[in-house]
């Protein structure tokens, strides 16, 4: 696994999002191309990070102005790749190495592979961020 640094503006973000849901809190990503933050969040603390009916989200996204979207962590890669389509229903996560480049296919119901490029790419887009950070995966294809 790579090595994750953090910057300021990260870790600040991390702690208004551990002090306003009280979930542990993995990672932050910062997606200014999507105007986005994306937070990985250990799995068993979802429920707490999300809030009822989704109430913590809505609360970070008021003070911070930009989209919120939580990923459940794992250091699995098949689990990883499975919370971040989700709610795609994944059938299989097939990694290839090419060329010292490692691509990882994950196949998807056909019903949902709309739902798992999501729209304009943008779940193809957070997957990719967080496989080559995590997993040093280069590129995301959904079949």
């Amino acid at each position: 696994m790579p090595e994750i640094k953090l910057t300021p503006e990260e870790i600040r973000y991390i702690s208004l999002f551990q002090e306003v849901t009280k979930a542990n809190v993995k990672d932050c990503i910062i997606d200014n191309e999507n105007n986005r933050i994306i937070f990985l969040v250990d799995s068993k603390d979802m429920g707490v990070a999300i809030g009822k009916s989704g109430t913590n989200v809505k609360k970070l996204r008021k003070i911070i102005g930009k989209d919120i979207e939580l990923v459940a962590y794992s250091d699995n890669l098949e689990d990883l790749v499975k919370n971040l389509m989700s709610p795609a229903r994944v059938r299989s996560v097939k990694v290839v190495n090419t060329n010292s480049k490692k691509s990882v296919y994950i196949t998807v119901d056909p019903q949902d592979k709309g739902l798992a490029i999501g729209k304009n790419g943008r779940n193809v887009v957070r997957a990719k961020l967080i496989l080559k950070r995590y997993m040093d995966i280069d590129n995301v294809v959904i079949v």
